[in-house]
């Protein structure tokens, strides 16, 4: 699932870990405990897979100039100390620091994209849908409804699969233990109405733009756009 996340952030720009890291806790809010020894291995693993690549950035370059930018051939290892000792021989007198920036690739994006869809990979639940909603701008219109009808038809199953309060084996828990099956069950039913307006809100869009007689209507969303605007990202374009 970190694979995913720090993907999806790398098709927007290249990061060194400790932006990767801070936006990973604080912009997706499903990392909040995640430490750089639980980041960096996820890094190791995409670099040799070949889906990112590692470059040197000096501090006073943007993350895509080739001038500031040197790749890497080492391994992971010392990137932490990296983080705060690494620095370049001084140039003209003043020293300049290096940051080890990551860049996703070709191959990252194919890989991105495999992840994202979650279509065979046996890997639901709350958490990964959270995640893929998340980035579910780089979906087209009709892997997002696939994506909405999964986690749907799986809320369904849970209610199914879940007793009824009152009914064996609910009706022998005490008061707190029947609050909490009670919880689940509301929780997935709420779940399921907003699914179900995210799923028109898609099916709609979809319909208007196809049948508009010349291309795409004013307002409607292309494949790869979201449909609904999030708080991060309207936060991001004011920045």
């Amino acid at each position: 699932m970190i694979e995913l996340a720090v993907l999806g952030l790398l098709t927007e720009q290249d990061l060194h870990g400790y932006e990767l890291r801070k936006r990973l806790r604080a912009r997706l809010g499903l990392f909040s405990d995640l430490s750089f020894g639980s980041l960096y291995p996820a890094l190791g693993r995409l670099e040799a897979a070949g889906a990112v690549t590692a470059v040197e950035q000096h501090a006073h370059a943007p993350a895509h100039s080739p001038a500031g930018a040197m790749p890497l051939t080492g391994s992971l290892s010392g990137e932490r100390a990296a983080e705060s000792s690494r620095r370049q021989a001084p140039v003209g007198g003043r020293s300049r620091r290096a940051r080890k920036v990551y860049r996703i690739t070709d191959r990252g994006r194919e890989l991105f994209e495999s992840l994202l869809s979650g279509e065979g990979s046996g890997r639901s639940g709350e958490r990964y849908f959270d995640l893929r909603l998340a980035f579910a701008r780089h979906l087209s219109r009709e892997a997002r409804i696939r994506l909405l009808e999964r986690r749907r038809a799986e809320l369904v199953r849970q209610l199914d699969e879940s007793p009824a309060q009152g009914t064996p084996p609910t009706g022998r828990l005490d008061a707190y233990a029947r609050s909490v099956v009670e919880h689940s069950r509301q929780a997935a039913r709420h779940d399921i109405v907003w699914l179900d307006g995210l799923l028109a809100t898609e099916r709609s869009a979809g319909a208007e733009r196809s049948a508009a007689p010349n291309g795409n209507p004013a307002g409607i969303a292309v494949a790869g756009t979201p449909v609904l605007d999030s708080p991060s990202e309207s936060e991001e374009s004011t920045r």
